[in-house]
C-alpha cells in the first residue's frame, strides 16, 4: 500500500519515522511519500519537502511567512493527488494538515491523523474540522479521549510513542566519561539547554537561558542542537559563554545531565521520561503572547503538568525568565529533597503513558481499519 505523512517539526519526524518502521513490518510492500525531516527519509519515505522550510511557530511569525505556506499547501495537495495514496496520515501541525486533510477528504482519501494537536489547549473550533475531514484519530495523551469523545468523535489512545523512543534508546546510552570524552567536554556536572527545534524558538529562549550560565562555575552548560539549525547559528548567542553544542545526542546529553532547561513541548516529555530535573520555559512574541492568552484555557502548559494534572515541573512563561529560572535551577541542583520529591512524580507518569510498542500497535491498527474498509 502507499502511504503519504506530512509532520512539520523534528519530534513529528521521529514518531512519524518510528510508525513508518512499525507499519513496514506488516507491509513488506509499503510505499512512503512525506513531507518531514530526514528520519521519515532514513526510514524509507520519499522526501518531497522539508520540515525545515515548514516548522513555525507564533501569529506574527506565520504570518510573515504565508506565502511559503501557501505555496507548500498547494504543492502538497498537487503531490498527493498525483501520488494517490491508500492513506494520508496527519502528524500534529494542524495549522497547516487541517485545511490537507480537508482537501483530501474532499478527494476521496482515507484521511487519519496521529498525534492530535492540541485543539483541547486553544482552538475548539476547530473540532468541527476533524470531525468531518478525519476518518480516525489516534492521539498519544490519555485525557484526549475524553476530550473528544465530549465532541462526539472516536480517539484512539495505544500509548504514547515517547516511550518507544526512550526504550530504544536505552541499550545504547553512553557512561558520563564516555560522552564527555566523545564530545570534548570538561569533566564537570552538566546542565542541558533545549532550546527548541524552531529558530524562532531559539531565538526568544537560549539567551535568556545563556544569562544565567555565569552564575554556575562548577558546572558546565551543553546545548541540545537542533537536527535543521546549523552550528553557526547558534554561535552568534555564544560570544561570551564557554557553552558547547552537540548534534544527535539529545537523549545522551539528557541522561549525563545533573538538570535541564527545556522549552515547552514534547521535550519536556522525553526530559521527564529520561529522569532528569527540568525547568521548563516558553517565550514567544509580545503580540503573540498577548493573542494567545485571549484563547488559550488550560491550567499546564507542559506536557508533563498536564498528563499528570498536578504541578510537578515548574512553568516559567514570558517574562524575567532569567531570573525565574536561576531561582529553580537552584533547587533543582542543590535542593535534594524537592529533586527526589519531581522524580517520584516522574516515575508515576512513567506508569501514566503504559507500555513501548506505541508505533506498533498503531500500526497494526491503521493496517487493520485499512484492509477492514477495502474488505
Amino acid at each position: 500500500m502507499k502511504y503519504y505523512l506530512i509532520a512539520g517539526e523534528a519530534s513529528g519526524d521521529m514518531h512519524a519515522a518510528n510508525l513508518m518502521k512499525a507499519i513496514g513490518k506488516n507491509d513488506p510492500e509499503a510505499e512512503f511519500r512525506c513531507f518531514g525531516g530526514d528520519l521519515m527519509q532514513a526510514a524509507g519515505g520519499s522526501l518531497f519537502v522539508h520540515y525545515r522550510d515548514m516548522a513555525l511557530m507564533g501569529i506574527v511569525e506565520v504570518l510573515k511567512k504565508y506565502p511559503v505556506i501557501r505555496t507548500n499547501k498547494r504543492l502538497c495537495r498537487k503531490d498527493i493527488l498525483a501520488y494517490n495514496p491508500d492513506v494520508l496520515i496527519l502528524v500534529d501541525y494542524s495549522g497547516f494538515n487541517l485545511p490537507i486533510a480537508r482537501y483530501a477528504k474532499k478527494r476521496g482519501f482515507r484521511v487519519f491523523y496521529y498525534i492530535s494537536p492540541k485543539l483541547w489547549a486553544w482552538a475548539k473550533w476547530r473540532i468541527r474540522k476533524v470531525r468531518r475531514y478525519v476518518d480516525q484519530m489516534f492521539v498519544i495523551l490519555p485525557f484526549e479521549v475524553d476530550f473528544y469523545r465530549e465532541h462526539r468523535i472516536d480517539a484512539e489512545y495505544y500509548g504514547n510513542p515517547v516511550i518507544d523512543s526512550i526504550e530504544a534508546f536505552k541499550p545504547h546510552a553512553l557512561s558520563y566519561n564516555d560522552f564527555i570524552t566523545r564530545n570534548n567536554l570538561k569533566d564537570k556536572p552538566i546542565v542541558a539547554l533545549l532550546a527548541g527545534s524552531r529558530r524562532q524558538e531559539i531565538d526568544k529562549l537560549l539567551p535568556e537561558m545563556l544569562r544565567v550560565v555565569s552564575e554556575y562555575p562548577d558546572y558546565q552548560f551543553v546545548i541540545a542542537g537542533a537536527p535543521s539549525v546549523p552550528q553557526d547559528y547558534y554561535r552568534q548567542f555564544l560570544k561570551e559563554c564557554d557553552v558547547q553544542i552537540v548534534y544527535d545526542q539529545t537523549y545522551q546529553l539528557l541522561v549525563n545531565a545533573s538538570a535541564a532547561i527545556v522549552t515547552s513541548g514534547t521535550a519536556t516529555l522525553e526530559t521527564a521520561l529520561l529522569g532528569v530535573p527540568e525547568v521548563v520555559a516558553y517565550k514567544t512574541s509580545p503580540v503573540t503572547f498577548f493573542i494567545g492568552s485571549l484563547f488559550v484555557r488550560i491550567k499546564f502548559f507542559s506536557l508533563v503538568n498536564l498528563i499528570l494534572d498536578e504541578p510537578v515541573v515548574k512553568e516559567l512563561l514570558q517574562k524575567d525568565l532569567a531570573i525565574d529560572i536561576k531561582t529553580e535551577l537552584d533547587r533543582l541542583l542543590y535542593d535534594q529533597a524537592y529533586r527526589s520529591g519531581m522524580l517520584k512524580k516522574f516515575a508515576l507518569l512513567q506508569e501514566t503513558l503504559g507500555e513501548a510498542g506505541v508505533s506498533e500497535r498503531v500500526a497494526k491498527r491503521i493496517q487493520s481499519i485499512i484492509r477492514g474498509i477495502e474488505e
